[in-house]
């Protein structure tokens, strides 16, 4: 493990809050070495110093410190179908993805730095058809190991189960299974909200990877239910 603890600085917060303020291409490249220290710097040394942590809970899974494609989000928004045209996102955002992903739509570990609140974000969000159908399989079919994961007081401590639902149960599923509920997600995510205390707190890498074993049960119900290995 790093012999160091890894956050972020408070600095971070208010490069953020002031780029929410100022969303402009002119303003940017002026406070550009401040997003090159505070967003990417810290981001991608944050993303090294998990890995070891992030292969002790599975090895399947990828910290990927690349600056573009990697684990760190692309601050630029995609602005072709968006009423919003500011250019910039105005939080950070890091996913470690199982290593067979192809995209943020698949299962995986989340991290989301944001002045008007952060998170910690673990699951599926908005899979595509198989894979849904997948998981609504898995629950349908494994109900019982389904059920522990999710009410597991590490995980439920921490986390909250949330997401989009189908108004009716999917076709081919009992509407009358006692899971029905959990049928019906369309998004199996959960997430737990962390301060900008925790963040920004010298131990908050462990933290981190304390809240992403708490969810190690959940995240391999999931990963599994796809076919991967964890």
């Amino acid at each position: 493990m790093p012999a160091t603890n890894r956050s972020f600085r408070p600095a971070l917060f208010t490069y953020l809050s002031d780029l929410a303020a100022n969303n402009n291409r002119e303003w940017f490249a002026d406070n550009r070495d401040r997003y090159d220290r505070y967003v990417k710097d810290e981001g991608l040394q944050f993303i090294r110093d998990f890995e070891p942590y992030l292969h002790e809970i599975s090895p399947h899974f990828v910290a990927d410190d690349r600056t573009v494609g990697g684990s760190l989000f692309r601050i630029y928004r995609d602005t072709r179908f968006s009423k919003d045209k500011t250019p910039y996102k105005t939080h950070v955002g890091i996913q470690f993805r199982h290593e067979a992903a192809k995209d943020a739509h698949a299962p995986g570990f989340y991290l989301h730095i944001d002045p008007a609140g952060s998170f910690v974000g673990v699951g599926l969000w908005r899979p595509d058809g198989p894979s849904a159908l997948a998981i609504r399989e898995g629950i349908a079919e494994r109900a019982s190991e389904w059920t522990r994961v999710t009410t597991n007081p590490d995980f439920t401590s921490s986390y909250a189960m949330e997401g989009e639902s189908l108004k009716r149960p999917p076709r081919g599923f009992d509407p009358d299974h006692p899971l029905v509920d959990d049928l019906k997600r369309k998004d199996f995510i959960a997430t737990a909200k962390v301060s900008r205390k925790t963040v920004t707190a010298p131990d908050f890498l462990e933290q981190y990877a304390a809240m992403s074993r708490a969810a190690a049960g959940y995240m391999q119900f999931l990963t599994r239910s796809l076919g991967l290995p964890f």
